[in-house]
Order: C-alpha cells, then sequence, then structure tokens
C-alpha cells in the first residue's frame, strides 16, 4: 500500500491498510460506501495539503478524490447587476489550477487565493482564505454525499455554517463527502477590492481600490512564495501544511492583556482577533527555530514562523514535538492557547 507521505505536503505519514482511486463520482461514492458498510475506518484524500498523519499510518480505507471537471454558466450580456460565471468545479480538481482558469477567463472573486495547495472538495471544509478573501465569498453551493443519511445532499451557502477557518463541515468531521463545489464568480477585468494591506503595498494600490486580475494573482504568488507557501520539491520551508497555527479570537480581557503593540482586530462578536505568527515570534521561537527535544529533521520555516517544516526525513511525532514546544510556550508567555489548523489523522497535540 502506497505510503500517505507521498501524498501530503509534509511528506509525512505512514501506509494505509486499503487504498482506492476515485476518477469519478460514482467510484467516489461506491468506495465510501463500500468501506461504511465494513465498518472500516475512512480517509478521504485531496490534495494531502492540511493533514498531519501518524507514523503508523492510517488502519483502513483511504479514498484518493482524484475526481475532474469544471461547468460554467456565463452571462456576459455586460449588465453588472447580473454577468459573471457560475461554475461547478469536481472535488478532485486542483484548487490553484482553477484560480488560474477562472483568471485567465476573467473571472473574479478568488484571485486573491492563488497558489493555496490542495483540491477544490477541501476549499469549503476549512473555509480557506488568504489575504482579504475566502472561499465563502464566492461559494453558491456544497454538494455532498451524506455518510449518516446514505444520500447526495446539496447546501447552499447560507447552510454551511462559514466562518473563520470553519464551516459546518468541519464541525461534524467525516459525515460529509464533498462531491463538488458550485462557485459565483464575476465577470470583471479587474480583481474585487483589495483589502490586504501587504497585498495593496506590493500592487501599488490604496487599500480599497482594485488591480487587474492577473496582477493580484500574480502579486499574491509572489508573497506566498516569499514565505515559502507555494510548493517546491527543492525548497523544505515549502514542505509544510501551510499555516500550522490559526489566529486566535480572544475575549476583550484576554486582548487587554497583552503588550501594547501586539496586533487587535476587534470582531462583530465583540471578540478580539489577534495574530499567532505575532505571539509565537514574541515567545522566542524565531524563523528557522529548531528544538533540541524535537530534533534538527522539523523546524519553523526560514522564511515564516506560522509553518512547521519536514527538513528532509522526519517523523511525525518529531513534528508534532515541536508543534507542543511552540504552543506551550505561547501559553506561558501570553496565557494563549494556539489551535491547528491542520487535520491530524492517527496522533494530535
Amino acid at each position: 500500500m502506497p505510503d500517505l507521505r507521498d501524498h501530503t505536503t509534509l511528506r509525512l505519514g505512514g501506509p494505509a491498510a486499503r487504498w482506492v482511486r476515485a476518477a469519478t463520482e460514482a467510484e467516489l461514492v461506491d468506495a465510501v460506501r463500500a468501506a461504511d458498510e465494513r465498518s472500516e475506518p475512512l480517509l478521504v484524500l485531496g490534495g494531502g495539503s492540511n493533514l498531519v498523519v501518524s507514523d503508523a499510518g492510517f488502519p483502513g480505507t483511504v479514498v484518493e478524490v482524484a475526481t475532474r471537471g469544471i461547468s460554467a454558466d456565463v452571462d456576459d450580456s455586460g449588465d453588472p447587476s447580473c454577468s459573471g460565471a457560475t461554475v461547478t468545479v469536481a472535488a478532485g480538481e486542483s484548487w490553484d489550477d482553477l484560480v488560474a482558469h477562472a483568471v485567465e477567463r476573467g473571472w473574479g472573486g478568488i484571485e486573491a487565493l492563488s497558489g493555496i495547495p490542495g483540491s477544490v472538495g477541501a476549499t469549503p471544509i476549512q473555509n480557506v482564505g488568504a489575504y482579504g478573501q475566502e472561499v465563502a465569498d464566492t461559494i453558491a453551493r456544497v454538494r455532498v454525499w451524506d455518510r449518516v443519511l446514505g444520500g447526495v445532499r446539496s447546501f447552499a451557502a447560507s447552510e454551511c455554517a462559514f466562518g473563520y477557518r470553519t464551516s459546518r463541515f468541519k464541525a461534524d468531521p467525516g459525515r460529509h463527502v464533498v462531491l463538488d463545489v458550485t462557485f459565483q464568480l464575476g465577470q470583471a477585468s479587474l480583481a474585487a477590492p483589495v483589502h490586504y494591506a501587504e497585498l495593496a503595498r506590493v500592487l501599488g494600490v490604496e487599500v480599497g481600490q482594485r488591480a487587474p486580475l492577473g496582477d493580484v494573482r500574480a502579486a499574491v504568488l509572489g508573497l506566498r512564495a516569499r514565505k515559502g507557501m507555494v510548493l517546491d520539491g527543492g525548497d523544505h520551508d515549502t514542505w509544510s501544511a501551510g499555516s500550522f497555527f490559526t489566529n486566535p479570537f480572544l475575549t476583550p480581557e484576554q486582548a487587554a492583556a497583552l503588550p501594547s503593540d501586539a496586533p487587535r482586530w476587534e470582531q462583530p462578536d465583540g471578540t478580539v482577533k489577534s495574530s499567532a505568527a505575532w505571539l509565537i515570534e514574541r515567545s522566542g521561537f524565531t524563523k528557522g527555530h529548531t528544538s533540541p527535544v524535537a530534533g534538527e529533521r522539523v523546524g519553523l520555516s526560514t522564511k515564516h514562523t506560522l509553518a512547521l517544516t519536514n527538513r528532509g526525513g522526519a517523523t511525525t511525532e518529531e513534528l508534532l514535538t515541536l508543534a507542543r514546544e511552540v504552543r506551550d510556550g505561547v501559553r506561558e508567555r501570553f496565557g494563549v492557547t494556539l489551535v491547528n489548523e491542520p487535520v491530524t489523522v492517527g496522533c494530535s497535540l
């Protein structure tokens, strides 16, 4: 059986007991149904970009989602109130290939999400976001196989309970297998208003202004590459699961207890969002940090403190040891417990 390390961006994880590659929706549903009928553990695998799999591997069926297909209903009437594209994409399609496809055709709304690894089917689960955009901004519908009810269901965006890096699918893990996602994208040569200050600076525009779709994609790819967030087999900084910890949402009291220069963004619900990267760095974990306990084969990215990386030949347990050191160090220094963003399989912090 294949090792999961060959199918995850961290390049970690042991073998699976059973492996099925599903190239069609029917094969995907049949493989999931068969595993459930056997009461066998099931792991549905997309691009492997958000997984931390144990060294022991997975004692059940891994279903590799390899479905393909992009269909679009385009209204190019020129009426700004309705022109755009309704695009339905199979779960197994590459996310960044979809973004490139959209930009080439002048479909706006996901250009700032360029360079994010993984599959389309994984994006609504995490409500993937970056540089001021989230997939929730453009998702119209998510179509799934419901393992509990044993049938296909469709959820409108309003039913998906999207939040910061979460959704109803993440809140009820394992129940829903995404079959396809439908996006509502605008028809325009200019991107959505740029709300992320770092991206605006690179583009040479003010926050809230717009720039050509292709320029936004190129700028985002450049920013991500400089942070080691664009996959490159020769660069160990990209042997990661992206940002390992999510930005914390704090009570006003917790936020007030942070140093005066700590980032704070007040939220509509009364919480205060802060920066996980800032907290990590101020707790003494700098770029390239390695741990005597975890060993030299894992470390923080030399480009971005939010990424925990496999420096070559690492084990999952070494990576988790480093993650615990960072999490516990931030908690001891600031009283804030960081939460991991990647999904752990057969292991935990």
